[in-house]
């Protein structure tokens, strides 16, 4: 920060993050301490790079006032990161009610009886933000970590148990398929002796006769039996 004796600066080096092909504005902020009205102008050494907003106005007493200094894109960098740019704040005591149109560039000239302050600014090309480090999630409380097995970077016992673990895999599979197929058997098994149990309540007559020609009732009931042999499992008669 600069004090003067109108006005303090702050800050006193303009700070761009310096990025190629890209606009980059910083701010500068003026407070006046005194209770008069303060009038203000901002020069540059090289007005065509940079843009200042506002480049001449008034600061009401004791107030502040906001400037935002834009640096153009730029295509290539300077060697060494280094600027020779300059800014200059000049400041006089002005007639109070003062409008920023009615300021001119005889208002800022050293004459006798006229104080002009002066405030010299210095650029500095800072390198641009650097993006975050990536952060490594960790495994969430109470799960163990996935281990995944490569048969080719495993030694000879380790081959072993991965083996035997397939193995039980394919037992508990197949207990898991024979449980399924005996539970199925005992169903059409009870589904047949509810149909038989059905078919004589309702015709007894017809029972008899199919009897006495030789024909139980197992004809009518057939086409319910299942082969289960096809699926390994023995018939329990």
């Amino acid at each position: 920060m600069s004090t003067g004796e109108l006005l303090n600066v702050d800050p006193v080096e303009l700070k761009f993050p310096f990025e190629l092909k890209k606009q980059i504005s910083c701010s500068l902020q003026l407070s006046n301490k005194t209770e008069n009205h303060v009038a203000f102008k901002v020069k540059t050494t090289n007005p065509k790079k940079y843009c200042v907003r506002p480049n001449t106005g008034v600061v009401l007493p004791r107030s502040t006032c906001d400037i935002i200094v834009t640096m153009q894109a730029q295509k290539e960098a300077p060697p060494d990161m280094q600027c020779r740019d300059k800014f200059l704040l000049q400041s006089v005591v002005a007639s109070p009610g003062i409008a920023p149109k009615d300021i001119t560039p005889e208002m800022f000239s050293k004459t006798p009886g006229r104080v002009v302050e002066e405030c010299k600014l210095k650029v500095l090309y800072l390198p641009p933000p650097q993006p975050p480090s990536p952060v490594l999630e960790e495994p969430d409380e109470g799960v163990s970590p996935k281990v995944s097995f490569d048969s080719g970077n495993l030694n000879g016992s380790e081959v072993i148990a991965r083996q035997n673990v397939d193995s039980d895999d394919k037992s508990s599979e197949a207990r898991s398929l024979i449980s399924k197929l005996t539970d199925e058997k005992n169903a059409a098994i009870q589904q047949n002796n509810k149909i038989r149990q059905e078919i004589v309540r309702r015709t007894p007559e017809a029972w008899r006769q199919q009897k006495s020609r030789g024909r139980g009732l197992d004809h009518h009931c057939h086409c319910y039996r299942v082969d289960w042999s096809t699926f390994g499992v023995p018939l329990e008669e």
